[in-house]
């Protein structure tokens, strides 16, 4: 679950920095941000999504 969290984390924080860059008018950002915020983001979700049901599994 700590993976999960930890890579949703990161994948925010691409997202936030793509927004900031393409607020201040930077049209050719590092391909590498934008998977980042792309693939990252739903991966670490997906992770902890997946953590989360089967703590509740284990615990019934």
């Amino acid at each position: 679950m700590r993976i999960g969290i930890g890579l949703f984390g990161i994948g925010m924080l691409a997202v936030l920095t793509v927004f900031i860059m393409f607020a201040a008018g930077l049209e050719n950002l590092p391909i590498w941000l934008s998977v980042a915020a792309g693939v990252i983001t739903p991966l670490g979700l997906l992770l902890g999504l997946i953590a989360l049901v089967r703590e509740a599994r284990a615990k019934s």
